[in-house]
């Protein structure tokens, strides 16, 4: 449970990123590149040049697991939304993550406010918790907002291009759920314990390409057609994050010393 303290300290770095008017932004347009744009520039593709759709219908043709709606633009659509969009919202969690987890004590640090953030009467293990579930709320809110701002756009552009809405498929519960909050949860507590020990912000997000890579390796395969995670797949992904961010969590909060975090 969070208290009352932890809640304070939750609202102000919360408030502070905010506030920031070089970092906010980046946190929310990048991710609407992925999540507006990307899948906008697919749809309207679709539509305006249906030549290309050809090599659609070979990966198509390729799937079995696909299920074929009544045009091949709609089935194009369904699986560009179902089978690639999703993997983006793997990688926004992490990103925005690393915006706000990499300055968690290393930003305390830098605005000399570190010591008074231990004279508060929290303990140790209590500061590091809240400073996760900051990080926590502001990753997977940039996520919710995305993707309620990509259905409002795409939908219009899906009513438009094909005369009728296309619901989402079942792998994007799967995502917001369970893989989305088990990725970001996972990559807060690796990122918030690097910050513990970095000197710079830019030392503690340089940590964060290790995490983008294995997600961006499965965008390339998922847009190159080599592998196509469905929605099982993706489950098992965000139950095995889900375990590795329990038992890094413990971990890292029995290892949280004074000492790393003043050195």
């Amino acid at each position: 449970m969070i208290n009352s303290m932890q809640a304070a300290i939750i609202r102000k770095d919360i408030r502070a990123i905010v506030s920031n008017k070089r970092l906010f932004p980046v946190l929310l347009i990048v991710p609407l590149v992925f999540t507006v744009f990307i899948p906008s520039l697919f749809i309207l593709m679709v539509y305006f040049v249906p030549d290309e759709m050809g090599e659609f219908r070979q990966l198509i043709d390729m799937m079995p697991m696909i299920i074929e709606l009544d045009t091949v633009a709609r089935t194009i659509i369904s699986l560009i939304m179902d089978y690639i969009v999703t993997v983006f919202f793997i990688l926004i969690p992490i990103m925005a993550a690393s915006v706000m987890a990499a300055s968690a004590f290393v930003g305390e640090k830098e605005k000399k406010t570190l010591e008074t953030l231990l004279y508060c009467p929290l303990t140790l293990r209590e500061i590091f918790q809240s400073k996760v579930w900051a990080s926590f709320f502001v990753s997977m809110g940039v996520s919710i907002v995305s993707f309620v701002i990509m259905q409002v756009v795409v939908q219009v552009e899906i009513l438009l291009t094909t005369g009728s809405l296309l619901a989402p498929g079942f792998s994007w519960l799967v995502v917001l759920l369970v893989v989305a909050p088990a990725v970001s949860m996972l990559s807060i507590t690796l990122i918030v314990s690097g910050s513990a020990k970095a000197q710079t912000v830019e030392e503690s997000q340089q940590r964060t390409a290790f995490l983008l890579l294995p997600v961006i390796l499965i965008a390339v395969g998922q847009f190159s057609g080599v592998m196509l995670i469905n929605a099982w797949y993706l489950l098992a992904v965000g139950i095995v994050a889900a375990v590795l961010a329990f038992f890094l969590m413990k971990r890292a909060m029995s290892n949280f010393t004074y000492e790393i975090l003043l050195k």
